[in-house]
Formats: structure tokens, C-alpha cells, sequence
């Protein structure tokens, strides 16, 4: 039998008394989905990689005034939402989502992260990374409201009353801007099809 699992903010707890290991487990827990998160919302690697730095430095800055009255993983995505939205408002240039011939820090692309096993068949796997770079086509497309919510959903498994606290919006806004996100990516995905 095998001991539960160490909840997110009981590591949180750990870290802001100086554990550098409940940091590490923290992070490697969240960090794919944070810069998932912020890589598509900013559209270019290099500035997602300087917010994911932003990011866990506030982490270990609020470490020791931790207090856990939320989930850690709402904590972290409002966290990175606002850092996104700090550098979405102060940035001029136009960047795109559309990243498939970039690469991350693992080296892996950005459609591979999204494409089925390498491990399919040849044809399979094609047609897995097609559909992959159809929907980042898609999501690029959202308005910048619907994709953030989108992603917050998608990325960081968060619900609407937590999408809702990290976009300041309530929660019917929150509901319309996932509906018709959703409405948008069928319509767009069936027109690939």
C-alpha cells in the first residue's frame, strides 16, 4: 500500500520553512503546464521561458507569507496570468501561436507536445500532428479573452469560479468566454475536417 501523495500546499508549506526539496517537487509538478500556459498565450518562447522565471521567483518570494487559502495551482496560474497580461500590455510586437518549427527547453516542439505517440504508426502519426497544428491554429485564432480562459481550463485544469478569480471577471463572463471558445474551436476544427 502506498502513502498518498503530498498535497501542493502542504509543499508550499514545506518550501516557506526551508525546504528546498518541497520547491523542486512544486515545480516539477507544474512546471509543463505553467509554460504550456504562458508560451500560448505570449506567442514566443523566450518570453514565456523569462515569465516562467518571473513566476517561480514569486513563489519563493511568497513562500514564507504562504497562506493556503486556495489551491496552490489557482495560486500559481493567477500568478502567471497576471505576469502574462504585465508583459501582453507593455509589449508593441505582434507575435504569432503558430510555434511548430520552435522548439522548448526539452527540444521538443510545440505541435510534438501536443501529437500522439511517436510510437503509432507512420500514418497515425502524421495525422496526429496535423490535427495537433490544427489546433493551435484554432486556439491562436480566439480572441484574447476566450483563449486565456480556454487555456486556463485546458492547461491548468483550474474551474470556472477559478478562472473567474484569476481574470477578475465573474462567473457567467467566465462561462460565456468558455462556451464560445469552445463554439469557435468546433467550427474552426470542422472546417479542417
Amino acid at each position: 500500500m502506498s502513502l498518498p501523495a503530498e498535497t501542493d500546499e502542504d509543499l508550499m508549506l514545506r518550501f516557506g520553512r526551508g525546504e528546498a526539496a518541497a520547491f523542486e517537487a512544486l515545480y516539477r509538478r507544474h512546471e509543463s503546464r505553467v509554460f504550456r500556459y504562458l508560451h500560448r498565450n505570449v506567442h514566443n518562447e523566450a518570453s514565456a521561458n523569462d515569465l516562467m522565471q518571473e513566476v517561480w521567483f514569486a513563489v519563493a518570494r511568497g513562500a514564507r507569507g504562504y497562506q493556503p487559502t486556495a489551491k496552490f495551482s489557482t495560486w500559481i496560474f493567477t500568478i502567471a496570468h497576471n505576469r502574462m497580461v504585465d508583459l501582453i500590455r507593455a509589449n508593441v510586437r505582434d507575435q504569432s501561436l503558430e510555434a511548430g518549427d520552435k522548439t522548448d527547453s526539452q527540444g521538443a516542439t510545440l505541435l510534438d507536445s501536443l501529437a500522439a505517440d511517436a510510437k503509432l504508426e507512420p500514418s497515425a502519426a502524421v495525422q496526429s500532428q496535423d490535427e495537433a497544428a490544427a489546433l493551435l491554429h484554432a486556439v491562436a485564432q480566439l480572441p484574447a479573452e476566450q483563449r486565456a480562459a480556454f487555456l486556463l481550463q485546458a492547461e491548468g485544469e483550474l474551474s470556472v469560479e477559478e478562472i473567474a478569480a484569476i481574470t477578475e471577471c465573474n462567473f457567467e463572463t467566465v462561462k460565456s468566454r468558455l462556451r464560445y471558445a469552445r463554439s469557435k474551436l468546433r467550427q474552426l476544427l470542422w472546417e479542417y475536417a
